[in-house]
This record gives C-alpha cells, structure tokens and sequence, in this order.
C-alpha cells in the first residue's frame, strides 16, 4: 500500500515538473510573469526531477543555465539512490 501511494505521489510531481517547465518557457516566449527557479528547483527535489529535467529538453527551456543543467542531474541522481537504497531496505 505504501509503495502504490509513492509511486502515485512520484507520478504527480513528475507530471507537475514536466508541466512547469513548458508554462514557464510558454512564459518566456510571451514575457510575462515568470515561475521563479526556486520553485522550479523545489519542485523538482520534492520528487519531480525527472520530470522537470525532461521538460528542460522537451521545451528546450533553461538548457543554457549552468545551475539547471548540473543541478537537475544531480538531484535527479540523488533520487535514483534514495529509491534503490529505501526499497531494498524496506521492500526486498
């Protein structure tokens, strides 16, 4: 039970990245308000990263930008390690 709801929060924030980055680069092309990259950094180390990064690349979107093309990797990468070292630990 505990791991279908995990996996249903992963999927949402995941979701919720991807989408960020595309409303914030539909943003950009219209210069208006912007998402601010806190949020965009919170979003992704709350869960979403591998959304977000993909929509980095997707929408071509903050690809310029040393923080966002070494941080979303790195969180993304710190993720991947927390879910193999909490299902081996808690699932296996």
């Amino acid at each position: 039970m505990l791991l279908k709801i995990l996996l249903v929060y992963l999927c949402v924030m995941n979701l919720a990245g991807l989408a960020v980055m595309g409303i914030d680069k539909s943003k950009a092309k219209r210069r208006v308000w912007r998402i601010p990259e806190a949020t965009l950094f919170w979003i992704s180390f709350l869960g979403g990263s591998i959304g977000t990064w993909a929509g980095m690349y997707l929408f071509r979107h903050k690809t310029k930008h040393g923080r966002f093309v070494a941080g979303m990797p790195l969180i993304c990468m710190f993720h991947l390690l927390l879910a193999g070292y909490t299902y081996h630990r808690f699932f296996l």
